[in-house]
């Protein structure tokens, strides 16, 4: 049986390892997975008694316009109804823009390294991938739009960055924007936003009345904690998203997963709780880099990247495997000398950086 050719080069996306094989490989009681940038700190407790009341709908299938959520999202956000496309988490809202808008004689235009499922749905369509080296970490936002032509149908901008954590600043939001063809739709993932403090990160969301090349993707699965039940959603004028709704699948999201999210816009508090935490937590990690001198990217995130100069990413993780703690290896993200840490609570910080600092201590280089 032949399969499309563009296949054959890709793998199956590799989340962080699961905590239930961790425990078995190694004979373990405890394990912390700081490896998928999930919520610590759960999800709102109005989140969960939500799921408790819905649970027993579980033989009716879900609104497949997700009508209440949409309203919700679009009072929380201030846009038309109209504007709303829900995916099966952001993920599927990528799919669906990839599925629309790119063939074999289409391009895309993406940062590298940057999130990975970008390019993984541009491959399967057959469109050509055009990537451009992060600088210092950041997008180059000049080489992206010189690689930009007339058969370009999408330009990438992970901001906050997957795996850096960096961020595109509003300034050169704009500038970028202006400058892009009409004919080439900007997607600006924003999977981080709850978490973003800089005070130039941009507001994307009142530009989507000036450009109308314009699509801001965000998601229920980290800051509010919802990533098991799988609801991400973009925002764009009305008129694209209706051209591109027949490539969403029907009852795409469930009505746990509608009925929680609803919940969770509401508890607005619990997200600030959770962002203050974090930002403590990424404290944590900023004061170990600079005792060990490190480098590392300073994040708009819930996770770290930090780069350990003479040891190989995949060395870190294994060590800290045997220790009962799951992270994400620097190799597998273009960092090949780098760790991707999920900021966790207070005492998980703790105890995964003294691991670091006596992993540091057993493999000093000699001068």
């Amino acid at each position: 049986m032949e399969v499309k050719k563009q296949l054959l080069s890709l793998t199956p996306y590799k989340p962080g390892k699961p905590i239930e094989e961790v425990k078995k490989e190694f004979g373990l009681e405890k394990v912390i997975k700081l490896a998928s940038n999930e919520n610590p700190y759960g999800s709102s407790p109005k989140a969960v008694e939500a799921i408790k009341q819905e649970a027993s709908k579980l033989t009716l299938y879900p609104d497949g316009y997700a009508s209440e959520l949409r309203t919700a999202v679009a009072n929380f956000l201030n846009v038309k109804e109209t504007e709303l496309l829900f995916g099966n988490g952001s993920d599927e809202v990528i799919q669906v823009l990839c599925r629309s808008l790119l063939t074999k004689d289409t391009n895309t235009v993406m940062a590298t390294p940057t999130f990975s499922q970008y390019k993984h749905n541009a491959v399967i369509e057959g469109a050509e991938i055009r990537e451009v080296p992060l600088v210092d970490g950041q997008h180059d936002l000049d080489k992206m739009l010189e690689s930009i032509d007339g058969k370009t149908r999408i330009v990438w901008i992970c901001s906050p960055n997957n795996p850096t954590g960096t961020y595109v600043n509003k300034d050169r939001l704009h500038a970028f924007l202006q400058r892009v063809p009409e004919t080439t739709l900007v997607a600006i993932d924003e999977a981080y936003y709850e978490y973003a403090t800089a005070l130039d990160y941009p507001e994307t969301i009142p530009l989507l009345s000036q450009y109308k090349n314009l699509i801001i993707l965000r998601t229920f699965s980290k800051a509010y904690g919802l990533a098991a039940l799988r609801v991400g959603y973009g925002v764009a004028n009305t008129e694209l998203l209706q051209k591109i709704e027949p490539a969403r699948e029907p009852f795409n999201t469930s009505r746990l997963a509608q009925a929680a999210a609803c919940a969770s816009i509401e508890d607005q508090a619990f997200i600030e709780e959770c962002r203050q935490k974090n930002t403590k937590g990424l404290q944590q990690y900023y004061n170990f880099c600079e005792e060990h001198k490190l480098s590392y990217y300073p994040s708009e995130t819930n996770f770290i990247l930090i780069d350990f100069k003479h040891y190989e990413g995949d060395a870190i993780f294994n060590y800290l495997l045997q220790k009962g703690i799951i992270i994400r290896s620097g190799n597998a993200l273009g960092f090949p000398t780098s760790i991707r840490i999920t900021v966790g609570s207070e005492e998980e910080n703790k105890e995964i950086l003294g691991h670091l600092h006596t992993f540091l201590q057993e493999h000093a280089v000699q001068s």
